[in-house]
């Protein structure tokens, strides 16, 4: 099995565009947790650029992780005649720093939340005392727009659905592993032409959005997110499903200009309508097009990253071996790191112009300087998701997958 480093570079772009993301959140007028003084709508129409697709390519690329993870250790369990112990493995991956991210790195985020809300008379205890109250679960932090559920998982959701859509995938490969094989393959022979492969999912995205955003709010709280339980763990499939379906990967490059060019065009459409209809209820029928919109931009927005990523990424080399591994911790660090920074800066009144570079600057610094130290310490590396340092002192070597 050869390892695709396009995919590698395409997760390791994915989610710094996460933290440009996030930066992004402090100054729009969506809710989060914190917000800047001077936030607006004027960098809206550059965060719908990311907004409906970059989730759900990180849930495809984690489904062809998976696809290679579950290869590799069947082959390991033939090898030497016992039991694959994939699940095990990839439970320990997920959850150890879903569980320690929840209880130590998250709680800043919701401490600076209280200080930021319209908590009753203000909260004036310190941070300290808040954790204890956050660990016992205190529901009682509430202001006009309601209450903090408490302990929470914020951002790190993403390890939460990911680790049960991995439970989900690998009971049915354990219950129907030839029949996903097939599946597989039928998959493949049909994805392999690049039209098909640029408007099926375009269309099944679309079709998803158009029956179930308006029934069911996205929560992030695994029990209810229907909607986003069916695009994201619909994407999660198609990866694992086409992950060595090479026909298909190349159907995919082929179509990478096509599929920019009506990435950009249903973006400029969304943002039209989102601007033009932001006060206005919009007709029916025009809501009912624009979810269909939105699963095009969605759709070929992965394309066009799949595409140029298979065509142009630079393939392995240091700066690459250095940033697969440093994903995670970066990940699992940088909301909290966001929040903290935004609120310490606030109080030099900065201009967004200026503060939000300089934001971005501190975040990737503070993330990467604690991955530094989290990688030299073998108690924190688990925590985080960094594989055991071997006897001589170096970190093993990167599976032969992309990780998820």
């Amino acid at each position: 099995m050869q390892r695709r480093h396009d995919l590698d570079w395409v997760r390791v772009c994915a989610f710094g565009l996460l933290v440009l993301y996030h930066v992004g959140m402090y100054y729009v007028s969506w809710d989060w947790h914190v917000k800047s003084p001077q936030a607006g709508t004027t960098l809206e129409p550059f965060m719908l650029l990311s907004g409906p697709w970059r989730l759900s390519l990180l849930f495809l690329v984690s489904g062809a992780a998976t696809a290679f993870l579950v290869a590799r250790s069947e082959q390991v369990a033939r090898a030497d005649g016992g039991r694959p112990r994939f699940l095990g493995a990839r439970s320990r991956f997920l959850l150890v720093p879903l569980l320690f991210g929840m209880l130590v790195v998250v709680p800043p985020q919701s401490y600076y939340e209280v200080l930021d809300s319209r908590y009753p008379g203000g909260y004036h205890d310190g941070y300290l005392a808040f954790w204890a109250r956050y660990l016992r679960g205190d529901g009682s932090f509430c202001d006009d727009d309601g209450c903090l559920d408490l302990p929470t998982w914020n951002h790190l959701w993403f390890v939460a659905y990911l680790w049960v859509y991995t439970v989900v995938l690998w009971g049915l490969w354990r219950l129907a592993g030839p029949w996903l094989g097939r599946a597989g393959e039928a998959l493949g022979r049909r994805l392999r032409h690049p039209v098909a492969v640029l408007l099926w999912p375009a269309v099944l995205l679309g079709a998803v959005r158009l029956v179930l955003v308006g029934r069911f709010e996205s929560t992030h709280a695994l029990v209810d997110d229907w909607y986003n339980h069916a695009q994201y763990f619909g994407v999660f499939l198609l990866g694992f499903l086409v992950a060595r379906q090479a026909p298909v990967w190349d159907a995919i490059a082929r179509m990478r200009w096509i599929a920019l060019a009506l990435w950009l065009a249903s973006w400029a459409g969304l943002v039209a309508y989102f601007t033009h209809f932001d006060a206005v209820e919009p007709p029916s029928w025009l809501r009912l097009c624009m979810r269909m919109a939105w699963g095009l931009d969605q759709w070929c927005a992965i394309v066009a990253v799949l595409g140029f990523a298979r065509r142009l990424a630079p393939g392995d080399g240091p700066v690459l071996r250095y940033l697969v591994p440093a994903v995670f911790p970066v990940y699992i660090l940088h909301q909290t790191v966001i929040v903290v920074a935004a609120w310490q800066l606030r109080p030099l009144g900065l201009a967004p112009a200026l503060e939000g570079p300089l934001l971005v600057s501190l975040t990737f610094a503070a993330c990467f300087g604690g991955y530094e130290v989290i990688r030299r310490i073998a108690p924190l590396r688990p925590l985080f998701g960094l594989k055991p340092r071997r006897a001589d002192g170096l970190a093993g070597s990167p599976a032969p997958a992309p990780p998820g």
